[in-house]
C-alpha cells in the first residue's frame, strides 16, 4: 500500500490548493487528482446529488489503486463524508474536521467566522464540528458566492476584489471574530486580500490543515511512501481540459500536462 498514490477529488479546480499543500507536506507521495469539471459547481446541488457524485468519484479513484482519498470539496465534505466513510474501506478524509480543529486551537476568544458556498454554510457542518469540540464557541457563517468566479477570473487583488471582500466580510469586523475559516478551496487564493481587510484575524486555510491531517492519517496506517523520489501527479477531469489547465497555472504557479478526460 505504501507506494500507491493518494487520491484527491474536487468538483473542479479548487482542490488544487489541497494538492499544492500535499506537495509541500508529503513531497514523496504520488497523487491522482480528479476534477469533476462536467458537473461543477457542487455548491448549488442537493445533498443526494452530491453524495451520488462523490461515490462515483471515489470509485474512479479506487480504480487508480489509491491508498487514501481526500475529499477536497468543502460541499462534498459537508454533505457526503459520513456516508463515504461507511461504504468505502480506504481512509477517507475531508477538509471540515481539520479546519474546525485548527480554528479552535488558534482562537483566543472562540469567536469564529466561516465563509464558504451556500451548500457548505447551509449544512452547518463547520459549526457542528466546532461546537462538538467547544460548546461555548460563537460561530458566524456566511456564504460568499462571488468569491469563486472572482478567483477563476484571476481577480485576486485590486478594487473589484476589495469591494466584494468588504461586502461579504464587514459583518465579521463588526462582530469581532478573531479567527476565520476559509471554507472553500478557492478562497486561499484571496487570502492576501482577506488578511489585509481583516488585519487582526487569524485565517485558517482548510487546504493546508487537511494536508497536515493526511500526513498523520497515512502515518497511523503505515501508508507513508518509503520512496525518496519526488512524487508524481496525475490529473483527470470530466470535461474539456483547456480551462482546467489554464486555471491550474493560477492555482499551482506552474504549467501542467497530460490531463486526461474521463467518464464516471
Amino acid at each position: 500500500m505504501n507506494n500507491r498514490p493518494v487520491g484527491i477529488f474536487d468538483s473542479g479546480v479548487g482542490g488544487l490548493t489541497v494538492l499544492s499543500e500535499i506537495e509541500k507536506i508529503l513531497p514523496y507521495e504520488d497523487i491522482v487528482y480528479f476534477g469533476d469539471t462536467a458537473r461543477v459547481p457542487y455548491g448549488n446541488k442537493s445533498e443526494s446529488t452530491i453524495i451520488k457524485f462523490s461515490v462515483e468519484n471515489i470509485i474512479f479513484l479506487l480504480d487508480k489503486k489509491v491508498k487514501a482519498v481526500i475529499v477536497a470539496c468543502n460541499t462534498a465534505s459537508a454533505l457526503a463524508l459520513e456516508y463515504l466513510r461507511k461504504i468505502f474501506n480506504v481512509p477517507v478524509t475531508g477538509v471540515i474536521e481539520s479546519g474546525a480543529s485548527k480554528a479552535l486551537a488558534v482562537s483566543k476568544t472562540a469567536n469564529i467566522g466561516i465563509i464558504g458556498t451556500r451548500s457548505t454554510v447551509g449544512s452547518r457542518s463547520y459549526e457542528r464540528e466546532i461546537l462538538k469540540r467547544n460548546a461555548d464557541a460563537k460561530v458566524i457563517a456566511k456564504s460568499c458566492p462571488l468569491f469563486v468566479p472572482l478567483v477563476e477570473e484571476g481577480l485576486l487583488r485590486g478594487k473589484i476584489a476589495q469591494e466584494i471582500i468588504d461586502m461579504y466580510l464587514a459583518e465579521f469586523k463588526r462582530k469581532k471574530v478573531d479567527t476565520l475559516i476559509l471554507g472553500c478551496t478557492h478562497y486561499p487564493l484571496l487570502k492576501e486580500e482577506i488578511c489585509r481587510y481583516l488585519s487582526n484575524v487569524v485565517i485558517v486555510d482548510s487546504a493546508k490543515e487537511v494536508a497536515l491531517h493526511t500526513k498523520t492519517l497515512l502515518g497511523e496506517n503505515n501508508f507513508l511512501n518509503d520512496s525518496k523520489e519526488k512524487g508524481k501527479q496525475y490529473f483527470h477531469v470530466t470535461d474539456e481540459p483547456n480551462q482546467f489547465i489554464k486555471l491550474a497555472k493560477l492555482f499551482l504557479k506552474r504549467d501542467i500536462r497530460g490531463v486526461e478526460v474521463v467518464n464516471v
